[in-house]
């Protein structure tokens, strides 16, 4: 199964954090992915966020999700803790040929987008049949023919 992550700026964005004593938290969603049967899962983490909030596309074999968590603090609230990541957040998944991605299902449920694709019927394992075809026995000092002794 082929699923590549692609952030470019992922270890920048990790850096910056560091150095600046950001503390706000992540800026990408928390993934798993695996494989069973003949369906491949991926599994978003978005905690908090509304799924009118979440796009969803898909081009040639690439998705892209977006999504974006709003705070719910309002004008005058005083701020005391501010630890939640909030704002737009990204990810593009490349997935190889083997997988039926015309078939993709997406469903969103506490907080976690779930997607379901198919394994390509032409990447599925298959039987491949044997031919036998008889051997004729050749008897023992006969002579080829053309040759003569």
């Amino acid at each position: 199964m082929t699923v590549m992550r692609f952030d470019p700026f992922r270890d920048f964005d990790r850096l910056t954090e560091q150095l600046f004593g950001g503390a706000r938290g992540m800026r990408t969603m928390p993934m798993e992915a695996y494989r069973r049967g003949d369906q491949l899962f991926i599994h978003l983490d978005l905690p908090g966020v509304n799924p009118d909030d979440v796009d969803l596309t898909l081009e040639r074999n690439v998705i892209s999700i977006r999504a974006e968590r709003r705070s719910p603090r309002q004008e005058g609230d005083q701020v005391l803790i501010d630890e939640r990541p909030q704002g737009s957040f990204s990810r593009q998944l490349y997935l190889g040929d083997n997988l039926a991605v015309d078939q993709l299902n997406a469903s969103y449920e506490m907080g976690v987008l779930t997607l379901r694709i198919p394994v390509a019927e032409q990447a599925k394992p298959r039987r491949v049949q044997i031919s036998a075809q008889p051997s004729q026995p050749q008897p023992v000092g006969a002579s080829t023919p053309g040759k003569t002794r």
